[in-house]
């Protein structure tokens, strides 16, 4: 059993403790629990949160460096940028799957931090390009070794943190990509301003070599700190034994499953892989505003100056760390239930944003407020991810394909997609992508109804054939055995006294 303090409810709290818990959701009674969590919180989450924040800073530097001189040094023409992001995006749909297997056979702990090595050293590759076909090579190669980072973290996330926890911490990690952006953003203003030309070497160029050194005490702190997943490890510097069995004990159970060709039919044979990718491929869109670079494109074609250019677009990604952060807040605050409410909500934003652009697209006032308003799409993110960590937690494996595979679809519509809709030949009016922004988001709130009614379905299926069943929202808590009507697998019981 664990060790229980003496508190009665958060009212006998002081007041920063209620803060921190409102933020933060509510602190474990046990404990030794607090203490384990304030390590998964000082050690994975910092690391996978940096991690992604300069897989963010590698990621939009070529946008802006395009916007800071690239496109006339390289000659660049009509939809050679959109090429790039093409070539990004294949790169990105190749990685994915196979980056989340490698995540269950080899520790995340050396996969993580040499990807991330490989990257950086790629980033730093493209400071010597001369043709924008090779920043295509470059960046396919480049977005192989990232695509392990944005699932494969959701997936480390999952096996660490409980149903109550994992929102606020999804969105922490998320939030840290667009801080990232809003650096680059800041980073490459900088580096124009001051070394533009430094050593015979155009400020862009500048942006890939310093990228890289920041890259590289990053890769140093993971591999050295970043204890991985709780099922790779035994125990650690970083955690003791004690601690280990404690991290598995308190996480639902999940059924006994296999990395092997049963993964197949288990994926395939349940809604979850076919709807939740669905809702990736349809939501992932939701952020072509932002992801295409449309309001840096629109600032160029209006002749701002290059700061400006690299300075206005980051409101866009301020908008999205705030929307994240308060949609996770109310699905933790809501009882975990409503994360198809964050699917209507987008929905509504970037269908305003869309008909404000499609009005008056020349008007200032109008796309500033309509691109910022773009920044809510971001919000999905955090929220679908940790929505399907929850649905699949029973079957390791299966939750490994299903958040690879929503990444992975939704990069193989958008190698398309973005070319067809939000090509750089639509600046400054973007109508063909307004429209198209309109049918995602109306698809995406569609999608996330029909997931939610499935997922309550299925809570109505799991019968216990023992004793009594807990349900705690997205996942089940079964005492003394029990089957899964719909796949037939037993799940996996424990006698650790773990207490919902």
């Amino acid at each position: 059993m664990y060790e229980i303090d003496n508190r009665k409810d958060d009212s006998q709290l002081p007041l920063a403790s209620k803060i921190k818990s409102f933020f933060w959701g509510k602190s474990p009674k046990s404990a030794k629990e607090r203490r384990l969590l304030l390590k998964i919180d000082c050690l994975v989450l910092s690391y996978v949160c940096l991690n992604y924040w300069i897989n963010y800073v590698d990621r939009t530097n070529v946008s802006n460096a395009y916007v800071s001189g690239m496109k006339q040094d390289l000659k660049m023409t009509g939809n050679d940028f959109n090429v790039i992001n093409t070539c990004f995006t294949v790169g990105y749909i190749v990685g994915m799957i196979p980056n989340n297997l490698m995540l269950l056979t080899v520790p995340p702990r050396y996969w993580l931090t040499f990807c991330a090595g490989a990257w950086g050293l790629l980033t730093l590759g493209i400071y010597r390009v001369s043709s924008y076909q090779q920043v295509c090579v470059i960046r396919f190669f480049q977005a192989v070794f990232e695509s392990s980072t944005f699932s494969g973290t959701h997936l480390i996330l999952g096996s660490w943190y409980k149903e109550e926890e994992i929102n606020t911490r999804s969105a922490t990690f998320t939030s840290s990509g667009l801080i990232g952006s809003i650096f680059s953003g800041f980073m490459q203003s900088a580096i124009y301003s001051n070394m533009d030309g430094k050593s015979g070497l155009e400020g862009w160029r500048w942006l890939f070599i310093i990228d890289f050194i920041i890259t590289v005490p990053i890769v140093i702190y993971g591999f050295l700190c970043f204890p991985g997943s709780p099922d790779k490890i035994k125990s650690s510097w970083v955690f003791s034994e004690e601690e280990l069995k404690l991290a598995k004990e308190r996480l639902p159970p999940r059924t006994e499953t296999r990395l092997d060709w049963s993964v197949f039919k288990r994926v395939i044979g349940r809604w979850h892989w076919w709807l939740f990718s669905l809702l990736w491929v349809v939501g992932g869109e939701n952020e072509s505003f932002g992801s295409n670079s449309l309001f840096a494109l629109w600032l160029t074609s209006k002749k701002y100056a290059v700061v400006q250019r690299n300075h206005y677009p980051m409101g866009i990604f301020a908008v999205g760390i705030a929307a994240t952060y308060t949609c996770a807040l109310y699905v933790d605050h809501t009882g975990g239930r409503n994360h198809w409410h964050i699917a209507i909500l987008i929905a509504v934003a970037m269908i305003v944003a869309s008909v404000m652009v499609l009005a008056s697209p020349l008007k200032t006032g109008v796309m500033f407020a309509a691109q910022y308003i773009s920044g809510i799409s971001f919000a999905g993110q955090a929220i679908f991810f940790a929505w399907a960590n929850l649905v699949c937690r029973t079957d390791l494996q299966e939750r490994a394909v299903v958040l690879a595979s929503m990444n992975m679809f939704s990069g193989a519509v958008n190698a398309w997609w973005s070319l067809l809709f939000y090509s750089a030949e639509t600046v400054p009016k973007f109508r063909k992508g307004c429209y198209a922004m309109i049918g995602t988001t109306t698809a995406s709130a569609l999608v996330a109804i029909l997931i939610r009614y499935l997922q309550t379905k299925e809570i109505k299926k799991v019968s216990d054939t023992r004793g009594e069943i807990d349900y705690v929202d997205k996942t089940y808590l079964v005492r003394d055995g029990g089957i899964d009507k719909e796949s037939g697998i037993k799940i996996e019981t424990r006698s650790s006294g773990y207490s919902p």
